[in-house]
This record gives C-alpha cells, structure tokens and sequence, in this order.
C-alpha cells in the first residue's frame, strides 16, 4: 500500500462532487421528459412509474443471477 496522500484524498472527494452534479442533472433532465411526457399525453405516469417499477425487478433479477437467460 502506497503512503497517505492528502492530494488523492482531494482529488477523491472533487470526482465525487463532480459525480454528484452529473448525477443531478441527469435527474432534472428526466424529470423534465417525464413531465413533458405526461403533458402532452403520450404516456401517463402510472405508465412511467410501473415500467421504472419492472425494470427495477428485472434488474434485481440479473444482479442475483448473472448468469440467467433473457
């Protein structure tokens, strides 16, 4: 193991704060689709929330089982 680096505890804690704001605006950029979505009528958001809902369970599946078959 190499000695402590205050620098790469730096460097660590920038990339975290940088994934945090991408992270954020992806969320907005979602919801905003989402909202658009709903507005305008081609889709409702019972539609959105169960297909979030299935691909959440398919993807609890697969991480259970990687080597399951589609």
């Amino acid at each position: 193991m190499g000695r402590f680096n205050p620098f790469n505890e730096v460097e660590v804690i920038a990339q975290i704060a940088d994934l945090k704001e991408v992270d954020y605006k992806n969320t907005l950029v979602i919801t905003a689709l989402v909202e658009l979505l709903v507005e305008k009528g081609v889709l409702s958001r019972q539609e959105i929330l169960s297909k979030a809902q299935q691909l959440e369970v398919d993807l609890t599946l697969d991480l259970l089982t990687p080597d399951r078959l589609n």
